[in-house]
């Protein structure tokens, strides 16, 4: 039986001690809060919890397996180090850390002790970006041209991040997870219209070794919300809404046609290809109940998370690029591998 404490209970954390509470293999010991009315929630719904206001009570607990951190990003270093220097596994919400150099320390910390770090990048556990990734590394699209999302809504401001830190690190995840090669370079442009606040409104667009091109568009301030995707390969296309309630992702059978005739060298004659549409049956179980089996699972036999530190890490990389593009008004930063520590 694997312990669970979590530091946290506000937005993110009712779902997580939700899933771990309903997952076998697991007991939720402990919860995290400093608000009294947050504790309180904890406490009418789950009578075997303690709920308590000091963090350490959970990080210290020496019944305590695992600590699950859902608080704001700033303090996620200093709370999964704590954790994993008192020896328990550690979930940290996205995006990991603030710095590629804390991302690292994290890394370090858990190879040396032999722990978990796992990121929630919930996205790469739902069924539908399962499937796509499936689809793409098949090579069932062919080439890929380019990955497109977009992800606005009115609202949730953040004080601590901006737009892009918090929206669209969920496609920067998705992108990694389902693209089979990893960006070179980075631009981006973004402005704030609330004073005092961060960028509220953000454009990215991912350059990579071959022709392969990703944009991501992130918005706090559409009428609307919007969360889709598309991936466009040789052969076919995939379009990906999160939205819809079923056919969430649909498979186009169309592309380019290039064929050639006379000298090659000059005359390149270009078709396009319409096919048939379908839509791939998607798992519908829960994302967090996935994670949180995977999580488990990972403790149990000692092996590396799909969504581990260096993955946090290489999305943390890239937002800090995209970060230092944008107060370049666009200017292309490239994306140096961080070395991890062994």
């Amino acid at each position: 039986m694997i312990r669970i404490g979590v530091i946290g209970y506000g937005y993110w954390g009712p779902n997580l001690v939700r899933n771990f509470h309903e997952v076998g293999g697991c007991q939720v010991v402990a919860v995290s809060d400093t608000r009294a009315e947050r504790r309180a929630l904890v406490e009418a719904r789950y009578s075997s919890v303690h709920a308590t206001a000091d963090y350490r009570d959970v990080i210290t607990d020496p019944r305590i397996d695992a600590v699950l951190i859902a608080t704001p990003v700033h303090t996620h270093y200093p709370l999964a180090l704590e954790a994993m220097s008192n020896g328990k596994h550690v979930w940290v919400e996205k995006p990991m850390t603030t710095t590629s150099e804390e991302g690292v320390r994290l890394i370090d910390e858990a190879d040396r002790r032999g722990l978990v770090l796992h990121v929630d990048h919930t996205f790469v556990y739902t069924g539908a970006v399962r499937k796509i990734h499936e689809l793409v590394n098949s090579d069932a699209l062919g080439r890929i041209y380019y990955y497109d999302s977009v992800r606005v809504n009115l609202g949730l401001f953040q004080s601590d991040v901006n737009v892009i830190w918090d929206l669209a690190v969920h496609d920067l995840s998705i992108m990694e997870y389902v693209l089979p090669i990893q960006p070179c370079a980075v631009s981006a442009t973004g402005v704030g219209h609330v004073s005092g606040k961060p960028e509220n409104i953000a454009y990215l667009t991912l350059f990579f070794e071959d022709s392969t091109i990703a944009h991501v568009h992130a918005n706090w301030l559409a009428p609307v919300k919007v969360r889709r995707t598309l991936i466009g390969g040789s052969s076919k296309m995939i379009v990906y809404d999160d939205l819809e309630t079923s056919e969430k992702v649909k498979v186009y059978d169309k592309g380019l046609k290039l064929g050639e005739q006379g000298d090659a060298r000059y005359q390149v004659l270009v078709g396009y290809r319409a096919g048939d549409m379908w839509a791939p049956q998607i798992e519908i179980t829960e994302a967090l109940q996935t994670e949180a089996t995977h999580f488990l699972d990972c403790i149990s036999n000692q092996r590396r998370s799909l969504t581990d530190g260096e993955v946090g890490l290489r999305i943390v990389r890239i937002l800090e690029a995209a970060t230092r593009s944008m107060s370049c008004r666009g200017q292309v930063v490239e994306l140096d591998r961080p070395t991890v520590a062994a």
